[in-house]
């Protein structure tokens, strides 16, 4: 054995041999990166022993134990085995999950970094695990080591070579990774970065699909999960809007419109981004309800009768949605109602069903300001006398009273309404009856309060307008 690897077992003897006290200690590391530069190491018979010893410890995770026989091959002949490589990254992992050290922390994390570059040096032409899987390792190793560079920008361009470099053979985790640390830096700049974060996330979308419907891939499974989380993470990064998603997705859909899981995920995604106006959405919507009536599909296909003003066709699919529904505390549910309300409200000029269906709402949703500023212009929009005489046209203008009532509670219920309900509030204030209508009718105002009539049948208080 050469003289500094007996100086160094002799020193490495006098450290304890508990995990947690024992904090690893060597310059020769630092070093290793340039030693040889010019010529290969020698492997020798020492060193081959070392290796297997090493192996062998790490496999019964005796870590502390391997740390100086690896130090020694990792030094002296690093050429010798790549399990210096694999076996090192869980010494060092152990030895930084140990220490408390913030120095030893920041050495241990250099540490598994530089190992990466020594085995691209020596391993980076293995067939199995070639310097594009390396370089994604070191990614792994940088983002899990060095906390406190929150961009991790670092290992951006290491991600990124891999990636080019594997493509649909990317480990799962490096792609997610990588795709993590490009919406870091569109979050740290969005103008700078925007553009690339989502060619990045276009790259690593279709690589987790290609594994995931890959029926021989044993982490077709996980890659599906990981593909669920990205997307998740494009669909609230801001990045993304519907003429985007549309490039990205309007051929994807004609390739899926048999395959239910898929055209559901694209429904999702084009939910969570707020694109339900997209004829993309639609088609998704339109192809997975046809071979399987689902909540989300029967709404998608509401919406698209939206867009065509198709309005009785919308309520339809809003009530086979609520049908579908498996959960009854479904967050959508007052949504489906509303629309319903509102389609009746606003396109069918049907009052009382209007109605009806805001107040359905307002029982899955009791703070709706909404609700109750859709009903009061109902009763704005009502006349429930109708006989034509002057006194009828004097009644009437009591439904602008129901209608402030229903403006006030939008406000008390939701504050977030409180503008738009008193804009609506000085607005028909106006019309309610005056001093001398309430005069000529002293039967029905005499009193203080009154019930407005028709289908309205609201009890309300006398107001004149002012």
């Amino acid at each position: 054995m050469k003289a500094k690897s007996l100086i160094l077992i002799a020193l490495c003897a006098a450290v304890p041999a508990l995990a947690i006290a024992k904090q690893p200690k060597n310059n020769l590391a630092d070093q290793a990166a340039g030693m040889y530069a010019d010529d290969e190491p020698t492997i020798t018979e020492e060193c081959v022993k070392n290796v297997s010893v090493v192996h062998t410890l790490v496999k019964a995770k005796q870590f502390a134990e391997a740390y100086e026989p690896w130090m020694e091959v990792y030094t002296d002949c690093p050429n010798a085995n790549k399990s210096i490589y694999t076996d090192g990254a869980k010494i060092v992992d152990y030895f930084y999950a140990a220490t408390t050290d913030p120095a030893e922390k920041k050495r241990l994390a250099q540490l598994s970094v530089d190992m990466c570059d020594k085995r691209i040096r020596f391993f980076g032409n293995d067939p199995k695990y070639p310097t594009a899987y390396i370089l994604g390792e070191k990614g792994l190793a940088y983002c899990e080591h060095f906390p406190d560079d929150e961009v991790k920008e670092a290992a951006y361009p290491w991600f990124k070579q891999s990636i080019e470099g594997l493509k649909e053979r990317s480990k799962i985790t490096v792609l997610v990774e990588f795709l993590k640390v490009s919406y870091n830096l569109y979050k740290s700049d969005p103008s700078r970065y925007g553009e690339q974060f989502i060619a990045d996330y276009t790259l690593v979308s279709g690589y987790l699909q290609a594994q995931a419907a890959d029926h021989t891939n044993k982490n077709a499974s996980a890659a599906a999960q990981q593909k669920d989380y990205v997307d998740n993470i494009f669909a609230v990064s801001g990045a993304a809007n519907c003429d985007q998603l549309d490039r990205l997705y309007t051929a994807y859909v004609q390739e899926n419109k048999d395959n239910m899981e898929n055209l559901f995920k694209v429904i999702s995604l084009y939910k969570r981004v707020g694109c339900t106006e997209s004829d993309t959405y639609f088609a998704a919507a339109e192809y997975a309800h046809k071979m399987q009536p689902a909540e989300e599909s029967a709404a998608g296909c509401a919406k698209m009768c939206m867009k065509k003003e198709d309005w009785r066709g919308a309520i339809a699919y809003y009530e086979e949605a609520l049908k579908l529904v498996e959960d009854e505390n479904d967050d959508d549910i007052d949504d489906y109602l509303y629309m319903i309300a509102f389609i009746n409200f606003d396109k069918m000029k049907n009052y009382t069903e209007a109605r009806r269906y805001a107040r359905m709402s307002l029982e899955a949703n009791q703070l709706q300001g909404r609700c109750y500023i859709l009903i009061g212009l109902c009763y704005a929009s009502a006349k429930p006398y109708t006989d034509g005489s002057a006194k009828a046209a004097i009644l009437n203008k009591t439904v602008f009273w129901a209608a402030v009532d229903q403006f006030q509670k939008a406000k008390q219920v939701e504050p977030s309404c409180a503008e738009d309900a008193n804009k609506l509030i000085n607005n028909y204030s106006k019309y309610f009856p005056t001093k001398e209508d309430m005069f000529d009718l002293p039967n029905e105002f005499g009193e203080g309060t009154f019930i407005v009539g028709g289908w309205i049948n609201e009890r309300t208080v006398c107001r004149a307008a002012h």
